[in-house]
């Protein structure tokens, strides 16, 4: 992978990518040239089966504080509704990218991650909070609509709609131990063991074969929206049926007789 962005810092720990945005000064707001590494780092990520788990966290104080309002007042809203439509669903294709790739993301959330940074986390497939974590659809507090960057999507299927509205309605931040109560994380953990936490949780995914692991996350999205029963469990049958092809498979079952541990080869 290109490791060589200006507000991305990219480390791999074996087949773990810690994407960490890096513009600390800034709480990691994102800019324009932050989204647009953001897309390169996520077209790279879809095709790049090296990497198995994403850890995404935020440089310095903060996760993510959203939009950069300094570069957005630039812009000044004066352009035209056909460009200003385009611009709006380059960031939240974000979303959809984080949601779409081949490998769990595990958002590990400290401090603030407000308007796009929340939508950056809720993309992701699991949440960890550190004790500082201040989470909230910032967009309603300053004129716009709350739904934006997927939050819309993602908030009401982790909280359910009560608390989703009561989040996107009043803009209000929901705390690190809130968001446990309600779903919206699965752990909070002290500022200090963050990172561990996340490393540790990456390990357990990645020590399941890496085809298992990459349709287990396909069809936990398919079967969020799936209409019916009958349709969640056809994409399960097409799964199970798959993973039974591969090598893989027949190595789990030999380590789990032999009780070892498996060494899969994603073939």
């Amino acid at each position: 992978m290109n490791e060589r962005y200006d507000t991305l810092e990219l480390r791999r720990d074996n087949d773990v990518l810690w994407l960490v945005l890096n513009r600390p000064a800034a709480l990691n707001a994102m800019n324009s040239l932050l989204v647009n590494e953001l897309h390169a780092c996520l077209d790279e990520l879809a095709t790049d089966h090296s990497v198995r788990v994403v850890i995404l966290r935020g440089a310095g104080r903060a996760f993510c504080a959203g939009l950069d309002l300094k570069e957005a007042g630039e812009a000044d809203g004066r352009g035209s509704v056909a460009d200003g439509l385009r611009g709006q669903r380059h960031i939240a294709e974000l979303a959809i990218k984080i949601h779409r790739a081949p490998q769990p993301f595990i958002a590990a959330v400290h401090g603030a991650a407000a308007g796009g940074g929340f939508g950056l986390a809720l993309a992701s497939d699991i949440r960890i909070a550190a004790e500082s974590a201040r989470m909230n659809a910032a967009f309603i507090r300053i004129g716009l609509s709350a739904c934006d960057v997927g939050v819309s999507y993602f908030l009401p299927r982790l909280v359910g709609t009560s608390v989703a509205s009561e989040l996107l309605l009043t803009g209000d931040f929901i705390d690190a131990q809130r968001g446990l109560a309600t779903g919206l994380v699965s752990r909070v953990v002290p500022e200090a063991e963050l990172d561990r936490a996340a490393a540790e949780l990456a390990a357990r995914i990645t020590r399941n074969s890496p085809l298992g692991v990459r349709l287990t996350k396909e069809c936990l999205r398919y079967s969020v929206d799936a209409p019916t029963l009958e349709a969640a469990v056809a994409m399960e049958d097409r799964n199970q049926i798959l993973t039974t092809r591969t090598n893989d498979v027949r190595e789990g079952i030999a380590a789990f007789l032999e009780r070892r541990e498996p060494h899969y080869e994603d073939a």
